[in-house]
């Protein structure tokens, strides 16, 4: 579906990171951010109307937002969504300083001062990613996420870019549409039916009380802790969750505390292995990760 702009508006915010920051290099492999000559464009929608969102950083270290949209709350709103996203206002200081001096991640603190887990400005978005990422390498799922937006999501015909499905569209579809993209059966069935949810608004996945809706979504078949997790922290912000099941902890978890390189532990023995680092799990399981060698598996790093 192609969406037509008319630019009524454009706001530009320029704000001063609360940590350490770098605006990622990369626009990550769903295509629906790119970076052209240093600078993020990205395509939002607010209330079904379209709004370009551009973001550099400048030599001072701050950041510059942009948004063209048919009125001034829309733009605002769009901005504020990216800056949650980008985690330009997340206040880490007392993470490092208390624990820049950890023998797990310590030094990937020093080396790494401006990582973030990587957000969406849409926290469907983020639990539509998450279903297609189960239990396949990240790859192949960037792959189907690429054919999803190319058949599904919204394009603007004056920019070119795309914008990811809404819960509406893919609620519409019928699972075997999904399985043409390359998406599991049960992962077509499981997004489909959280599509549905989300549309018919019996969860609102912007409500300020997250767990109630992560409460609906796990009676759900094809919904369980990994995909829920994967919501919260990138989709919510919510960097005290960590998706403990995936295979990249289980096994750095393993190597780390037995010595095998091939062990893998529970999910359960994950959690249990991060408890100290609340309320920052996901975010210590980010630097843990490109501390020890696992690059961008489960979540992705700017």
């Amino acid at each position: 579906m192609s969406t037509s702009v008319g630019w009524a508006r454009e706001l530009r915010v320029e704000v001063e990171p609360r940590w350490c920051f770098r605006l990622p290099a990369g626009g990550g492999l769903d295509g629906l951010m790119r970076v052209r000559r240093g600078v993020l464009h990205r395509l939002v929608h607010e209330d079904d109307q379209p709004v370009l969102v551009r973001v550099a950083q400048l030599t001072s270290g701050r950041v510059l937002f942009g948004a063209r949209a048919r009125d001034r709350a829309g733009a605002e709103r769009a901005i504020a969504r990216m800056r949650a996203a980008l985690g330009v206002d997340q206040e880490l200081r007392p993470f490092h300083r208390r624990f820049r001096g950890d023998p797990l991640i310590g030094r990937a603190l020093s080396a790494y001062p401006h990582l973030r887990v990587r957000g969406h400005p849409d926290p469907f978005q983020a639990l539509a990613w998450a279903i297609c990422e189960q239990l396949i390498e990240y790859e192949r799922a960037a792959a189907i996420q690429r054919r999803l937006v190319a058949a599904l999501g919204r394009r603007c015909v004056h920019t070119g870019l795309r914008d990811a499905p809404t819960a509406a569209r893919l609620a519409a579809e019928a699972p075997a549409r999904l399985q043409s993209y390359d998406l599991s059966g049960t992962r077509s069935l499981a997004l489909v039916r959280v599509a549905r949810e989300v549309a018919a608004g019996r969860v609102n996945l912007n409500d300020p009380d997250h767990e109630r809706g992560w409460r609906r979504l796990r009676t759900l078949r094809g919904v369980g802790n990994w995909t829920i997790q994967m919501l919260a922290l990138t989709g919510q912000g919510r960097l005290d969750q960590l998706p403990a099941g995936d295979l990249a902890f289980r096994k750095l978890v393993g190597r780390l505390t037995t010595g095998d390189p091939r062990a893998r532990v529970s999910e359960q023995e994950v959690q249990t292995f991060f408890a100290p680092y609340a309320p920052w799990a996901g975010l210590a399981g980010a630097y843990a990760l490109r501390g020890h060698g696992y690059g961008h598996q489960p979540i992705g790093y700017q």
